[in-house]
Formats: structure tokens, sequence, C-alpha cells
């Protein structure tokens, strides 16, 4: 094994052009009579926030084009309406809409009704498939319920394999202390596509006509040119609904899109960050943060958030903590997440499945706060990273607790990452961990420390040593090469390859599955102990050790091993 990284290491304007109805192969778009656009007269107005990047060009179908299973469920849906002699209009709204126009599969359909709320609708073509002997798969009603955040019934129906949403068209008004509507009323195609929260998902594909509908006159234009725009001013749509910020900046990372500049002073104005604060549960920033690093552009999702100084509205901190978060802090978590999420690439996707590599840029973007600690409810100190998952993201008690030990498994991995990559066989004396291996063998304890490593973190040890090797070596600090994006990622994937080659040759792959000689009843039979309880645990320990040095031992040499030792230490005691 060889060493192989060394110890150097404004004011904006909006223009609204006029585009005309067009209609291309059997599809048209349509353009409804637009809202104007207001100026933003008393806003808070914020700085700008970065030179203008010009949009990408996107290409985007001329027609949408259905799948067999679309068109079946869309005939399903017309022979609802002329069974039963119902003259509305069914439109599929938002996502599904803009990811067929990029030529993408979407099999999120919703669909919004004019003048019928979706469990009546839903039970009318229950009623129709009934009278044509086909079978009825599924039929559902989630009521609303405002304290989640979900304003309106939702009817569910599955039409071949597929569940669809029914919702019908409408209108909303919020109130300032809160993101719940205070009215509600049915709307029209334009009003539901104004109170969306970005052009390019207000787009409607009219079941009835064959056409996409395009109401803010610019949901299309948004979509060749690359553009997250809101359909109304952005502050006012962040103040009605600042989820919707968040939402703005999934999408603009998800897509390669640009942020439009207005919509970036609004993003970042105090107004707006406090509203972001107050008026969304915590659960829904984390289900949009969630998606954001699960995404395929984690890292410009998080730089979005960095730029619109919103990182420590997402990721707060409880009241007291130490030690104290430096200013380039968020900075920093970005660029480690920047080096992690490029480093992946380096090494190759395939050698992390999606929840440890979703897992590991968690622990990549809290690196720098590691080490830092808060008091719970009862006084106890706990990792920072803990209070971020548990109170700021509400996200499952597991992410927390896997971080946390990712983070644990680094600092032990850099402690032994000379010596499983040194030339020599250096004698691994002054590495612990206060485990008690005092009578491992000298020659074996780097196999011992490196196998009870990989057994706590198991699956995960991977991703330990992926964010050890930003840290290696310890004698220097990384903060400034980071901040600068000098990286240095060849010279880390030559380390992470190194370190899992030694790994493999020491024969611990899957450590974590090799099953103990004995169990805890063979112990205490073996030291003729009457209970169990800390000393039969002390001696699983050594024993698993014993395992670890001595890989092809049997049961037998295991049981003489542990009867001199115990023998041996009662004569001293």
């Amino acid at each position: 094994m060889r060493s192989v990284l060394g110890a150097g290491v404004g004011g904006v304007q909006h223009f609204l052009l006029p585009f005309p109805t067009f209609r291309i192969a059997n599809y048209s778009f349509n353009f409804c009579t637009p809202h104007k656009r207001t100026p933003t007269v008393g806003f808070l107005r914020c700085t700008s926030m970065a030179t203008v990047i010009p949009a990408p060009v996107v290409q985007v179908k001329e027609r949408i084009e259905l799948t067999v299973t679309e068109r079946n469920i869309f005939d399903r849906l017309l022979g609802t309406l002329r069974h039963f002699g119902l003259s509305n209009q069914l439109r599929v709204a938002g996502g599904w809409v803009r990811d067929k126009l990029l030529g993408k599969e979407c099999y999120d359909i919703d669909i919004a009704l004019d003048n019928m709320l979706g469990s009546e609708f839903v039970e009318k073509v229950r009623e129709y498939l009934l009278s044509t002997g086909e079978q009825v798969q599924g039929v559902a009603v989630i009521p609303s319920n405002p304290e989640q955040s979900k304003h309106l019934e939702t009817a569910r129906m599955r039409l071949f394999d597929m569940w669809i949403d029914f919702v019908n068209l409408r209108c909303e008004e919020y109130s300032d202390n809160s993101r719940i509507p205070t009215k509600q009323k049915f709307g029209t195609p334009e009003e539901d596509a104004y109170r969306r929260d970005l052009t390019i998902n207000s787009l409607f594909y009219n079941i009835n006509t064959n056409t996409v509908e395009d109401c803010t006159k610019r949901g299309i234009a948004d979509l060749k040119s690359g553009k997250i725009v809101t359909p109304l001013p952005p502050k006012a749509t962040f103040l009605d609904d600042p989820l919707r910020v968040l939402r703005a900046i999934r999408f603009g990372a998800r897509f390669g899109f640009i942020l439009d500049e207005e919509l970036k002073e609004a993003a970042s104005c105090d107004e707006v960050k406090d509203a972001l604060a107050a008026k969304i549960s915590r659960e829904r920033i984390g289900v949009e943060i969630d998606l954001m690093i699960s995404g395929n552009q984690p890292v410009k999702a998080m730089t979005y958030i960095c730029d619109l100084m919103l990182f420590p509205i997402v990721f707060s901190f409880p009241p007291e903590f130490e030690p104290s978060k430096s200013e380039s802090c968020d900075r920093l978590c970005n660029a480690y997440l920047d080096a992690t999420w490029n480093l992946i690439q380096l090494i190759g996707g395939s050698v992390f499945s999606d929840e440890q590599r979703r897992l590991s840029l968690y622990a990549t973007l809290f690196l720098p706060f590691r080490k830092t600690i808060y008091k719970d409810h009862k006084a106890k100190k706990m990792p920072v990273v803990n209070y971020i998952f548990r109170e700021s993201l509400k996200r499952k008690a597991s992410d927390s607790e896997t971080v946390i030990n990712i983070h644990s498994a680094v600092d032990k991995f850099l402690s032994l990452i000379p010596f499983l990559v040194s030339d020599g066989d250096i004698e691994l004396i002054e590495v612990d961990w206060g485990r008690g291996l005092d009578d491992v063998p000298p020659t074996s304890k780097l196999r011992v420390l490196t196998g009870l490593l990989l057994r706590e973190i198991k699956d995960f040890w991977r991703v330990a040593l992926l964010l050890s090797t930003l840290l290696y070596p310890t004698n220097v600090d990384h903060t400034e090469d980071f901040l600068k994006q000098h990286f240095q990622l060849d010279k880390r994937k030559d380390l992470f390859k190194a370190v899992e080659n030694a790994i493999t040759e020491l024969g611990l792959e899957k450590v974590w599955d090799v099953k103990p000689l004995l169990n805890g009843k063979g112990i205490m039979s073996v030291l003729e102990l009457k209970a169990g309880g800390p000393l039969v645990r002390e001696w699983q320990d050594r024993q698993l050790a014993w395992q670890l040095a001595h890989p092809s031992g049997a049961v037998d040499e295991c049981l003489d091993w542990m009867k001199q030792t115990h023998s041996k230490r009662l004569k001293m005691e």
C-alpha cells in the first residue's frame, strides 16, 4: 500500500412579449387573456444576486404524444361526459403537461374540473365504467386538511393501473399570517393558472379539445427559454405561499433553468424569508429539501439556497449551540457538497445506492458542523445535526442517526487512513478508541480496528470513507481550498481507491455479516457465570476482536483463548 495524498493540499424590469395563438399538427397552444403584471410598488427591494447568466435553449415538443395507457384513460373520462351528457371541460394540469412537452414521461396525472368537485366526477366515472362492464380498480377521497397545508378535497381513482387525481379549478385568497386560504371558490382556467407557483407549471392540456392551454401567455415561452418565472409578481406570489420559493429553486435546479432576476430579488427579501420561516410547516420544507438532495442537481439547488440567503432559514439551528458558526458556514457546506457530488461522479455513481448517495450528500452538507453540540429538552448534549433533521426538516429519525454515525466514522477513518495506505508495516499503537484492545497482537490491530469500524457503519462505510478523503490529511486546514473550489478530486479519488483496496485485501468486505463463534449463553457457560450483564457484553466485544485478529480461528481455539484470558484475569484480581 502506498501514500497517495500529501500534506499540501439593482433594479429589474420585466418585459412581456405578445404571443399569438398558433396551432401545430393536431394540437394547438391556446393563450387565455392574461393578467397584467402590476409594478411592485412598496415592495422591499433587495440587492441583485449575481451576474445574469444566459438562459438555456430548451427543446420543447410541438405536440403532446399520448401513450396507449394515457389515451385509454382519457377515452374513459370523455366517455363519462358523453354517457351523462355533461358539459365539463377536463384538463390535465401542471407537471404532466410540462414534462410531456419536454419529452419526458410522467405518471402523475392531475385532472382539473371546471364546475364539479373531484369526488362527484369520480362517482360518475365509476358508474360509467360499471355500466360498460369494466372493473373499477380503486376509488378514494382525500379530505382537505388545512393544518397539513392541504386545502382542497382530492378524489383519486385507479385507471389502467395508474392513480389519477381529480380536483376542481380554484381561486384562493390567503391571510397575512398563514398559507391557509381564507376563501376558496370554483375558478376559471385563467384564475387557476395564475394562482400556481410557476409559469412552466401553469399549463393545461385540454382533453376535450386536444389542446395545450397557456393562460399566462408565457408558460410555453419560459419553457423554451429555460426560465423560472412566477405568473404574478413574485413577491406577492411568495407571500401568498412562501413554499413556492423552494419549489422555484427545485425546478430551476432540476431542469437547469435560470431563476428570473425579479424572482431572486423577492425570494431573498427579509419579508419573504420571514414568511417562509413563520407560515410553512417544517415538514413541507423538509420534503422540498429532500427532493432537491435526491434530485439530479443537488449542488445547483443548494447554491441557489445559499445565494438567496435562505440557508439559515431552511437549516435552522437551536437557540443555543457551541461552537458558534462562521460567517462562511453556508458557503463551506455547499463547497463540501460540490466536491462530494463531483467525487461521486469521478469514482462512479454505481458504487453507491440511491439511499447511500442521498445520505452521503446530507452528511457532507453538514460536515462543517459535525462537532457542533446543543442540549435537547432533557439537557442531554446532542450533535446539532440531530436538531436539523428532527426539528428544522422534520425528517425521519433514521436519517439523523445514519448521518451522525457517518460523521463519527469519518473521524475514525481519518485515524486509520495513514496506516491503511502506508508502504511499510507500521504498528498501529496509539489508536484504540477506548475499545480495550491491549491483548490484540500489534500486527492484527489494523485489521481489528478497521473491522470494528465497518461493523459499526455497515453498508455506509464507503460513504464515510468518501467524506474522510475531503478532510485528509488532518494536519492541514482545507477550508480556504474548498471555498476556492480547489478540490484536488483526482488525488482524493486515488486515496479513496487505495483505502478501498486495502480494506478488500484485509478481507473485510461484508465483515458485519460475520457471526460470533459463541453467543451470550455460550460465553456464560465457558466463564461459569450465573447471570448476564456488562461482563458478558465485554466478553462479546473481546470475542469479536479475537475473531477479527484470527479470521480463520475455530470455535475450539476461541474457547481456549477465552478460558486462558479469563483465568489470567482472575489471578490478577
